[in-house]
């Protein structure tokens, strides 16, 4: 049995094809570009695998994930150029006749950590995994089922309390300025500073100041939703800045609500390689053919 997966970013798809114990058997990196161009690589990736029995899509976004919606499958308004009101999913029901699981990013990602983690530890049943890089987003699974009804969670967007020291700094979101994404999104180090991230070292203020942005969004998912782990991914976290974002945090819970190890509840992925969103992707391709 070979599932299919197409983990789509705004900077580059990851097409792979895995076996049913999630394995991966081969891999492509396509780049982001015209939504045609980039779309028929994909279709050409996966047209080589004759025993395809499913794929699932997880898509940056916004995405429109209601079924009953006439936009059902669409990449809707989305700040990446040229791929807005883009309808992916009808796009590769055009190509294959197969069930195709269709989700955002993060919840791919946040899939991948569930599946790896309640392996391990069967207790583990919420988990919320927020990614920051280009841009930030959120997954939760909570009680062993994604959260969202409406529409899927915007936690990237939430408001926050701003840092003294950073009341001048307006943020990049363009349509929220300072929210949570507008501060501590990767292309902010260039904002305040004229730099890339990788070029700022971990001693800068400007560290400590995101911390406090980023460990406020995990308060509010604890006092919430009280998950067993909160994940951070994406290309700006380390393990210096999670030291940043545990300190901020366990200051102001100030002994609330009690969230067991720090280091375990929030942690770095899991699934090392940035593997998280195709193991995601891979059982929930499976989980269409059971």
């Amino acid at each position: 049995m070979l599932l299919g997966s197409i983990e789509a970013g705004g900077t580059k798809f990851i097409c792979a094809v895995g076996n049913e114990k999630y394995e991966t058997i081969d891999c492509e990196r396509i780049p982001t570009t015209t939504p045609d161009e980039t779309l028929e690589k994909a279709v050409n990736y996966f047209k080589k695998f004759k025993d395809l029995k499913s794929i699932s899509i997880s898509s940056f976004g916004p995405i429109e994930l209601r079924k009953n919606d006439k936009k059902y499958g669409y990449i809707t308004e989305t700040p990446k150029i040229g791929w807005s009101d883009v309808n992916f999913l009808g796009t590769m029901k055009q190509h294959f006749d197969l069930p195709i699981y269709w989700t955002t990013d993060v919840n791919g990602s946040v899939y991948g950590e569930y599946i790896n983690l309640h392996a391990k530890n069967n207790a583990i049943n919420s988990i919320v995994y927020y990614t920051i890089g280009t841009g930030v987003g959120a997954g939760v699974i909570f009680n062993n089922k994604f959260l969202g009804d409406l529409g899927h969670p915007e936690m990237g967007h939430i408001k926050l309390k701003r840092h003294p020291d950073d009341l001048d700094f307006d943020g990049i979101c363009p349509y929220h300025k300072d929210c949570l994404e507008g501060l501590v999104a990767g292309p902010t180090f260039e904002a305040r500073l004229g730099k890339k991230g990788f070029e700022v070292p971990i001693t800068n203020h400007v560290w400590d100041i995101m911390a406090y942005y980023v460990a406020q969004a995990a308060l509010q998912s604890t006092l919430t939703i009280r998950p067993s782990r909160i994940i951070f991914g994406g290309g700006v976290v380390n393990e210096k800045f999670l030291d940043k974002i545990r300190f901020e945090f366990t200051k102001m819970m100030n002994g609330y609500v009690n969230v067991g190890n720090i280091k375990d509840y929030i942690q770095k992925p899991s699934i090392s390689g940035n593997g998280s969103a195709t193991i995601g992707n891979f059982a929930l391709a499976k989980s269409l053919l059971s």
